[in-house]
């Protein structure tokens, strides 16, 4: 995806997890943050914290979805998925990717991933890899004072 593209419709999905959303729910009622992890990403384990820690602190003000990916045959697994998601505290809703289509809708290549959208359904940032997570909380911030 590139810049000021508008969010993908979200479908195609195995399962979702912990409810659902869909593209219409999110737009226009604030932005939304979607993050790409999968199971045996341990990367996606690490930052796993702080995409929680948005999630609860902007509750208010920004939507988090995350979508699961599988990166091996072990992480089509809905159970392991679901107990993972138990364990590392994983309470937003999850689009269970095991397809990969939206992940193709995305044109995304890379867990974990962070795709922020404003409140209209533009791409305003795109981050890929676990570091950088400050990067990533200034992007969220930005596009959360542009509705006040």
């Amino acid at each position: 995806m590139k810049l000021r593209e508008l969010m993908p419709e979200l479908v195609g999905e195995t399962a979702w997890l912990n409810g659902e959303k869909t593209k219409a729910e999110l737009i226009g009622e604030k932005p939304t943050l979607i993050h790409f992890w999968s199971v045996s990403c341990y990367m996606c384990k690490e930052s796993m914290p702080t995409v929680n820690d948005f999630r609860d602190r902007f509750k208010e003000h920004l939507s988090v979805v995350a979508v699961h990916i599988p990166r091996s045959e072990a992480d089509l697994d809905i159970d392991f998925i679901k107990s993972t998601a138990i364990e590392h505290d994983i309470k937003q809703p999850i689009f269970v990717d095991n397809e990969m289509k939206l992940t193709n809708a995305f044109g995304n290549e890379h867990v974990p991933a962070y795709y922020v959208f404003d409140k209209g359904g533009q791409l305003r940032h795109f981050q890929a890899g676990g570091s950088g997570m400050q990067m990533l909380e200034k992007r969220v911030k930005r596009v959360l004072d542009e509705i006040k």
